[in-house]
């Protein structure tokens, strides 16, 4: 109980008289400006955890979109190969030689192949392009981030 007592009165004393001279309506200035910074501080902080999440979303949608884009690029392409193969087997069923044969299934083999090189250097050149647009928006907020560091110091 005499603890309690003396915390109460060092209390008392802190606040008459003992803020470095300061007086009660001084410190409750000083309290109130640094409440109201508070809040401005608390207030900047959360429109920046919104930008930072704006910034997410908007990455993710551009991530979908390109993802889908890929997508729809690789049927197509398995489409056209199943369609190039099929067509390959019939002539190659029609070959009247060995020789013949050999001829077409080399001729059908390095158009494939050119084919598929074609085809994934599109597609290294899409997934390329993807990236670059589903980092600008994080891209964006570090370069926000890096400003106000940079007021901050």
């Amino acid at each position: 109980m005499d603890t309690i007592q003396s915390i109460t009165e060092k209390t008392k004393a802190l606040f008459t008289n003992g803020f470095s001279g300061t007086t009660t309506s001084e410190f409750s200035e000083q309290a109130k400006g640094a409440m109201e910074k508070s809040a401005k501080m608390v207030e900047d902080m959360t429109a920046f955890g919104k930008g930072n999440i704006e910034a997410l979303v908007e990455s993710s949608k551009i991530a979908a979109k390109n993802v889908e884009a890929l997508g729809n690029e690789a049927a197509k392409y398995a489409k056209t190969s199943f369609e190039s193969a099929t067509e390959a087997a019939k002539t190659l069923a029609a070959a009247k030689s060995p020789t013949e044969f050999m001829k077409l299934q080399g001729d059908y083999a390095r158009t494939a192949f050119d084919t598929m090189i074609a085809e994934g250097s599109r597609s290294t050149e899409r997934l390329l392009k993807m990236f670059g647009e589903f980092a600008q928006p994080i891209s964006n907020r570090v370069a926000v981030a890096t400003d106000k560091m940079k007021i901050s110091a």
